[in-house]
């Protein structure tokens, strides 16, 4: 139960609203769902909430339930109803002891009034009142009784000001108000201030270690809730029990000890976002890491939040090229999708995320790079590459290091999705690469331990499979109701000598529209990129090709498998009939025009052009180690020579027969320039 449902029940409590009310309220909700979804949805508008309340409830629990639509806290309804029926069976246990902290020594008057305050809240006219001098607190009062703070500090009017402004911005971009209303209400809310001496929950430290802090004395905190420490340092529930909570750390545990004063925020823990991010290093929690000045933001977005519904996603159609031609011919992948690169250490999976990032250049897709657990060496030579391809500027990196703690490294990619969905709800394409979630599950696994949490097969929770199926999720493709932007996620898990049959690698494959497998012994022969087309697959399939694409490559996987069979039994026969040696002639110089190299990509025309050259034979005459040559070689003719029949394909997606019959004949004059050329 949140503290939030306790004070609105202690609200109604001190107001006499009666019991009946809130029962008549429930049976609306359970009657009629829709009323519930109507208000729980922060895309309806403030004045419709409104009106359905007029028009539906009583008078007398009218205001309360506006208050709760205006806040968005309407989803606590049930938990307001539960702490309701609780505070009136329980009487609130007697406390003993207060401590007042004060910059200014407290009059005799004061003194008095907050000895009738103590009497009147904690119903005990003998409680023994000792005095503490803090300067942090600027001016005013500060009241600590037991677990629960009473805060009349300037420190806690300035924060309680800043929460009120925030609140009525949000409240504000869900609602079409004009630039003046906003100002209006800012206005207003700064205007009608009043310092509310809300009491806060506290608690200590009974035990801290790796990341992880132990804390007694706060009973309301909710999963995913942000506690700040007396030094600083800020955590995020992650257990809840009877008797304590288990709290990550969002930095180093070196000035928290044993009986360090932890302080309830009431916040989830979020990300700042903003278009401003473009181009910038940050950590999980948003902190710019790049030296290039504080990042300005004009939002807040949890870095945990529900997906979008089915009713909200768009089919996946189109095309988020690569720049790799084994994956967009044969393996597409489209704006939406959740495609898996999968393979060995040191097997080029990283460089095809690079890649795909470098190819989004000039397309209007943010490209949000996610490092977990990465070598600080490798996160820098990352940026240089992207800087010198000028592919930092659409791109930001998340960076949390091996060296970062373990809570950083699991939040990261949820930050970074965060991040993502801001751009997405804009009605902008995102694709996000997470490298990797073998790390990131390794993470969650020493919290989990550290928490003392069962450990299932290979040591890992037994909720690993949902740490990453509500992540990968959140990916789609929204509709134009909803947004119509989409999050593409290149989602990268490492594999152990090619064992896609392990615990993480078996989860993710089953929550994601396909994977890209890469093989080892393909990589170490000289065959990059070394994607395996025989274990790869994409769910999606030819939706997300071009139609230029989809006519021309459809063989491809079929010759590849054909060469495949046949050239393990030719190793075992001498005399192969003229169809076999075409065949495997033929197999050869497709998978030779598959080899790129690195930070390449190639537009789809070009690629295009090499399958139509490939697969109508057209390079059956060229030696195999000539391969590449021709190909660059023919590109650089066209460009020169004939640069409508590149832009026709580009323009039309397709290849029109005037297109077609314009690409034969500058493949044969090329063909015949080049063969003169290497037989001299």
């Amino acid at each position: 139960m949140t503290q939030a449902a306790i004070d609105y029940a202690t609200s109604l409590r001190k107001t006499e609203t009666p019991k009946e009310l809130l029962q008549q309220v429930k049976d609306v909700l359970e009657a009629v769902p829709q009323v519930r979804s109507e208000f729980e949805d922060p895309t309806v508008s403030i004045e419709k909430k409104h009106l359905i309340i007029d028009r539906i409830f009583p008078k007398e629990i009218r205001d309360f339930l506006k208050i709760l639509c205006d806040n968005m806290d309407f989803g606590l309804f049930d938990e307001i109803c539960t702490a309701y029926d609780e505070l009136g069976r329980k009487p609130e246990a007697k406390e003993n002891q207060a401590q007042l902290i004060y910059v200014t020594a407290p009059t005799d008057e004061q003194l008095e009034g907050i000895k009738a305050f103590l009497a009147k809240e904690f119903h005990n006219p003998d409680m023994e009142l000792t005095l503490k001098e803090d300067k942090s607190i600027k001016s005013g009062f500060v009241l600590r009784v037991g677990t629960r703070e009473f805060d009349w500090s300037e420190k806690g009017r300035i924060e309680q000001l800043e929460n009120r402004i925030a609140k009525a911005v949000n409240s504000s971009r869900n609602t079409t108000f004009s630039e003046e209303s906003i100002v209006s209400i800012l206005k207003s809310s700064i205007d009608d201030f009043e310092l509310e001496a809300k009491d806060k929950e506290i608690g200590v430290v009974n035990w801290v270690g790796d990341g992880i802090a132990n804390v007694d004395g706060i009973d309301h905190a909710f999963y995913g809730e942000i506690v700040v420490f007396d030094c600083g340092v800020k955590g995020m529930v992650q257990d809840v029990r009877r008797d304590e909570i288990g709290v990550i750390l969002f930095g180093r545990d070196t000035d928290i000890k044993e009986g360090t004063r932890v302080i309830r925020t009431g916040k989830m823990a979020g990300i700042p976002v903003g278009e401003a991010f473009e181009g910038r290093i940050i950590d999980a929690l948003g902190a710019p890491l790049d030296g290039q000045g504080d990042i300005e933001s004009v939002g807040f977005r949890p870095i945990e939040f529900p997906a979008p519904s089915i009713v909200d996603r768009k089919s996946v159609t189109v095309p988020m090229e690569t720049g790799i031609l084994s994956i967009d011919s044969m393996f597409p992948i489209g704006r939406g999708q959740r495609e898996l690169i999968i393979g060995d250490r040191q097997t080029g999976k990283t460089s095809i995320a690079m890649d795909t990032i470098l190819n989004q250049k000039g397309k209007d897709v943010v490209c949000i790079y996610v490092a977990i657990g990465q070598k600080a060496s490798t996160i820098a030579k990352l940026v240089n590459t992207l800087k010198k391809n000028d592919a930092m500027s659409y791109t930001i990196i998340v960076s949390a290091t091996a060296s970062d703690p373990a809570p950083l490294q699991y939040i990261a990619p949820y930050s970074g999705t965060a991040l993502a969905e801001y751009f997405m709800y804009q009605g902008k394409d995102v694709l996000i690469v997470y490298d990797d979630l073998s790390k990131h599950a390794v993470a969650y696994r020493a919290i989990s331990l550290l928490l003392e949490r069962s450990p299932g097969r290979e040591a890992y929770p037994g909720d690993v499979f949902y740490l990453h199926s509500r992540l990968l999720e959140r990916s789609s493709r929204l509709t134009p109701e909803a947004g119509g932007g989409s999050i593409t996620a290149l989602p990268i898990i490492e594999t152990q000598a090619g064992d896609v049959s392990a615990y993480i690698p078996t989860n993710v494959i089953s929550i994601t529209d396909g994977q890209i497998y890469l093989e080892t012994e393909m990589f170490n022969s000289g065959f990059r990129p070394a994607v395996n087309p025989g274990l790869s697959v994409s769910r999606v399939g030819g939706s997300a090709q071009i139609k230029a694409m989809k006519k021309i490559a459809g063989s491809i996987r079929i010759e590849l498998a054909q060469y495949r069979e046949l050239a393990a039994f030719s190793q075992f026969g001498s005399d192969l009939d003229a169809e076999t040696k075409r065949q495997l002639d033929q197999g050869e110089r497709i998978r030779e025009i598959l080899k790129q190299g690195q930070y390449a990509p190639l537009p789809v025309w070009y690629q295009v052009i090499i399958i139509y050259a490939a697969t109508k034979q057209y390079l059956l005459d060229i030696a195999v180690e000539d391969v590449l040559a021709f190909e660059k070689g023919l590109f650089d003719y066209l460009d020169s020579k004939h640069p409508e029949i590149p832009a026709a394909i580009r323009d039309d997606k397709e290849i029109k027969e005037e297109t077609e019959e314009q690409l034969k004949k500058a493949i044969e004059e090329f063909k015949e320039s080049f063969l003169k050329e290497n037989n001299k």
